[in-house]
């Protein structure tokens, strides 16, 4: 990628983080952890600004909340970022998805650990934690299901646009009919 398709891939990442922040959607399925993912693996030198970006402009919108529990889901979306990191050595679907549920887990049990700490919703022993983790189950699935969707989107989409005949020939043969094989 050359330092101009890296600075509008960047710019358009951040476009879509922020957008799809600001507009409605179903509560945790959004792309910052698949654009953190994403930046890891491949922006070796902006990928920490990627996702605070998005969040800080995103959330300047939205609005603030406590600054304990923003550190948590701050430092969590720059943890899966360096997961992106550890996937460039093994680059494969399976190596993505598997990358991307660990970066959903990481979310869901640091940012809800950071709510039973610094929140005063639930009680701070075993059993307030039980309850932390158990009400925000369902957030969970939508963050798995937003993972996941976002990171194959990002990552498919940046592969067929990086090497358009390498990833599409398979479909041609020599006399450009379609082909099913």
């Amino acid at each position: 990628m050359t330092k101009k398709e890296k600075i509008v891939a960047v710019a358009i990442l951040i476009i879509v983080g922020i957008s799809y922040r600001l507009f409605p959607h179903p509560p945790n399925f959004a792309p910052v952890a698949a654009i953190s993912l994403f930046s890891g693996f491949y922006f070796r030198r902006y990928f920490i600004l990627i996702p605070i970006v998005i969040m800080l402009i995103s959330d300047a919108f939205i609005g603030f909340y406590d600054w304990k529990l923003m550190a948590v889901v701050y430092s969590s979306f720059l943890l899966v970022s360096l997961i992106g990191i550890i996937m460039r050595k093994n680059k494969s679907v399976v190596a993505l998805l598997g990358c991307s549920l660990a970066g959903s887990f990481l979310f869901f049990i640091l940012t809800n650990f950071a709510v039973w700490a610094f929140a005063p919703w639930y009680s701070h022993n075993t059993r307030g934690l039980y309850e932390c983790y158990l009400m925000a189950v369902p957030f969970f699935k939508n963050t798995i299901l937003g993972d996941l969707f976002y990171s194959s989107v990002i990552f498919g989409v940046y592969e067929v646009l990086a090497r358009p005949k390498e990833k599409l020939a398979y479909l041609w043969n020599k006399s450009n009919e379609l082909t099913v094989s």
